[in-house]
C-alpha cells in the first residue's frame, strides 16, 4: 500500500532557478490562455497604474536636479543632495517635520485605539434600532468634506467678540463660570483640536471595517462560551477581539505608513498664522514652497521623496513586528 501511494504521488524535485526561468515564458502563456478573462478584467487597472502612478515617477529626478524650465526634467543639471542640505538647514522644515510626527503619533495612540474601542462598543449594543442610530451618527461626518467640517469646527469653537456670544463651546464654558477661550489661536491647543476633529470625522470609516470583521466571527463560538458560563466581557476579550486582530493589524500598518505624512485638507482648513509653531505640518510646508507661491519645486520634490521613503521604512519594520505577534501582515 505504501509503495502504491508513493508511485501515485511522487515528491517532485524542485527545479533549479535556471530551469525555472527557462520555462517561465511557457508557463506564462499557459496561464494567460487559461485565465485570459481575469487578465482582461485587470487590464484597465494596470493601464491606469502605469499611466498615472508609475509614469509620472520620473519626476522624482527633480529632487536631485537644478530644474530649468527651458531644459525640462531630463536636461536640467544634476546637483546631487544639495536640496536635502537646504531642507535640513531650514528651521521651518525641521519644525514642520517635528509637528507632523507628533500629531501622527497622537493619531496613532488616541485615534486608532478609540476606533477599535468604538467598534467593539457598537457591536455590544443589544437594541438594533439604537445601534442603527448610533452607527448613522458616527458615519455621517465621514461623508462631509474637510472644508465643510472645518467650518463647523470653527463655528463651534469661535471666540466671543463684541456683539457676538461666540461658539457653543465657549457659551458652555462661560455659563459654567469660566473664561472664554480662543481655541483657534492657541498653539498649545491646536494639536489636540486636530486629533479630536480627525477622530470625529474618520471614526465611521474604521468602525465599518472592524464591524465587518466582527460579523464574520462564527456565532457558535459565542454559544459555546455562553454554555460554559462566559459573560459578555469574556466573549469580548477572548472571542471578538482575537478574531478581528488581523484587521486591526492591517489598519495599524496602514496608519504607521502615514506617520511622516499629514492630512493637508484638515490642517489647511483649520490652521492660521497664530498656530504655525505647533500646527504647520509637512504637507502645508511643501504647499507653501511650491504651489503656494514659493515655486521651489525641487525642494518640494525632495521633501516628498524623503517622507515617502521614511513611511515605507516605517511600514516594513512595523510589518515585521506584527508578524512576530503571529498576525498576518500586509506582505
Amino acid at each position: 500500500m505504501a509503495k502504491t501511494a508513493a508511485a501515485v504521488s511522487p515528491i517532485q524535485p524542485k527545479l533549479p532557478l535556471r530551469e525555472r526561468l527557462r520555462t517561465l515564458p511557457q508557463r506564462a502563456r499557459l496561464a494567460l490562455r487559461k485565465y485570459w478573462f481575469i487578465y482582461l478584467l485587470a487590464l484597465p487597472g494596470i493601464i491606469f497604474l502605469l499611466l498615472f502612478s508609475y509614469g509620472p515617477m520620473y519626476g522624482i529626478l527633480l529632487a536631485f536636479k537644478d530644474f530649468k524650465i527651458n531644459k525640462g526634467v531630463w536636461g536640467s543639471p544634476w546637483v546631487g543632495l544639495l536640496h536635502y542640505k537646504e531642507l535640513f538647514s531650514d528651521p521651518s522644515f525641521i519644525q514642520a517635520f517635528k509637528n507632523t510626527v507628533i500629531i501622527n503619533v497622537y493619531h496613532l495612540i488616541f485615534g486608532f485605539s478609540f476606533n477599535v474601542f468604538l467598534a467593539l462598543m457598537i457591536n455590544e449594543l443589544q437594541f438594533r434600532r439604537v445601534k442603527s442610530v448610533i452607527q448613522t451618527c458616527v458615519y455621517l461626518p465621514y461623508f462631509l468634506s474637510w472644508v465643510i467640517f472645518a467650518g463647523l469646527v470653527q463655528v463651534f469653537l469661535q471666540a466671543p467678540v463684541p456683539g457676538d456670544v461666540g461658539g457653543v463651546v465657549n457659551q458652555i464654558i462661560v455659563a459654567l463660570g469660566g473664561e472664554a477661550v480662543d481655541f483657534m489661536k492657541r498653539p498649545e491647543l491646536f494639536r489636540g483640536i486636530l486629533v479630536v476633529t480627525n477622530i470625529i470625522k474618520t471614526a465611521g470609516y474604521s468602525t465599518i471595517i472592524y464591524l465587518a470583521a466582527i460579523a464574520g466571527v462564527d456565532p457558535t463560538l459565542y454559544e459555546a462560551a455562553a454554555i460554559d458560563g462566559g459573560n459578555r466581557k469574556d466573549m469580548l476579550l477572548h472571542i471578538t477581539f482575537p478574531r478581528i486582530l488581523p484587521s486591526v493589524a492591517v489598519m495599524f500598518l496602514l496608519q504607521v505608513s502615514q506617520l511622516f505624512l499629514s492630512n493637508f485638507d484638515q490642517v489647511y482648513n483649520l490652521y492660521n498664522t497664530f498656530v504655525y509653531s505647533t500646527g504647520d505640518v509637512l504637507s502645508t510646508y511643501i504647499y507653501r514652497i511650491s504651489l503656494g507661491g514659493g515655486a521651489e519645486f525641487e525642494l518640494s520634490t525632495a521633501a516628498n521623496l524623503l517622507l515617502n521613503v521614511l513611511g515605507l521604512l516605517a511600514l516594513v519594520f512595523s510589518n515585521k513586528f506584527v508578524k512576530k505577534l503571529d498576525v498576518m501582515g500586509i506582505f
